[in-house]
């Protein structure tokens, strides 16, 4: 079975998850592009059990939906890169970007799409919503 590690940029705080992602997507919305300073989200979610190294400082969202997120920072260098679903314990939501994996698997799956930047192109195949379709 594979094993990925995803890292904070200073390597204190790092997740391992087993087996191939159980989804792939990027996420539109504007507490997502506020929380990464990024136009969107990518995230990878991987099923249970993972395993977490380090310490790491948690912020809880409430969505528009009235789930509850808890996103998981690093205290030293800020990297925010992981999240669960309170209430949820099969699985784990990754930041991509932490994997420093060029090969990752494309998203497939796009979010709040109606918040999309227009320059934002998306790759062939990925199913486009535009909301959260949960």
């Amino acid at each position: 079975m594979t094993t990925r590690t995803a890292s904070c940029t200073c390597g204190q705080l790092r997740i391992e998850v087993q087996g191939e992602p159980t989804g792939i997507g990027i996420c539109h919305c504007l507490a997502c592009q506020q929380r990464t300073g990024s136009v969107f989200a990518a995230l990878a979610s991987f099923a249970a059990p993972y395993k977490v190294i380090g310490s790491a400082t948690e912020y809880v969202r409430t969505g528009d939906q009235g789930a509850k997120f808890i996103f998981r920072f690093c205290p030293v260098c800020g990297t925010n890169l992981f999240h669960t679903e309170e209430g949820e314990i099969d699985g784990v939501g990754v930041a991509v970007g932490a994997f420093a994996d060029p090969s990752f698997p494309a998203p497939e799956l796009s979010i709040y799409d109606c918040r999309r930047h227009p320059w934002v192109q998306l790759p062939p195949g990925t199913m486009a919503f535009e909301k959260d379709p949960t």
